[in-house]
C-alpha cells in the first residue's frame, strides 16, 4: 500500500480479469460476501442498496471470535469506474474503489481510505497494512468461493484473478 497522504492508504492491484467480472465481483453482494475483509473473516451482509445515499450493512465475523458491525453510506456510484462510500460506524473514513479497464482481459482496481486526521489514519494504517486485506482476499477467495458463477459465460476468465505486483 502506498501513502499519498497523511490522512490515507492506498492501494492498487492488476486483476487478470475483465473489468465486467471485477465490478461483478464487487457489486453483487453474494460474491462481495465471499471475500471482503482481512484474511480469515466471513461476512453477512443485511442492506446493499448500491446507489447514491444507499446503505451497506454488514457483520464481519473475526476467524477467532469476534463481530464487527459496519454501516456506510453510499456517495458515489459509477459502474465500472468508481464506487465511493462514507462510513458510519467506527473506525470512520471514506471509501473509494476505482476500477480501470487496462485491456479487454487486465483490470486495474485501487481502494483509498481517508481519514479526517493523520492520528485516526494511523490507527488502522497498522492493520490495514500487513493484512493488504481487500486486494490480497480477493485473489484466494475467488478460487476458494468461485466469485463468479459460469452463468456468465461471456466472461471465462473469471478463475484467473490474479494479482501483479
Amino acid at each position: 500500500m502506498n501513502i499519498h497522504s497523511e490522512r490515507e492508504i492506498y492501494s492498487a492491484r492488476v486483476l487478470n480479469a475483465p473489468i465486467e467480472i471485477v465490478y461483478e465481483a464487487f457489486a453483487n453482494p453474494s460474491y462481495l460476501k465471499n471475500w471482503w475483509g482481512p484474511k480469515g473473516f466471513t461476512n453477512t451482509i443485511h442492506a446493499f442498496d448500491l446507489q447514491p445515499g444507499g446503505k451497506w450493512i454488514l457483520t464481519m465475523h473475526g476467524p477467532e471470535k469476534g463481530n464487527y458491525e459496519n454501516s456506510s453510506i453510499f456517495k458515489i456510484v459509477e459502474p465500472q469506474k468508481l464506487i465511493s462510500w462514507e462510513r458510519k460506524s467506527k473506525p470512520l473514513f471514506d471509501m473509494e474503489v476505482e476500477f480501470k479497464k487496462l485491456n479487454n482481459l487486465q483490470t486495474e482496481i485501487s481502494f483509498r481510505m481517508t481519514f479526517s486526521t493523520k492520528e485516526d489514519c494511523d490507527k488502522i494504517r497498522s492493520f490495514v497494512e500487513p493484512q493488504n486485506e481487500e486486494l490480497r482476499s480477493i485473489r484466494k477467495r475467488n478460487s476458494e468461493h468461485k466469485l463468479i458463477p459460469t452463468c456468465i459465460p461471456r466472461h471465462p476468465h473469471w478463475l484467473v484473478f490474479q494479482s501483479r505486483q
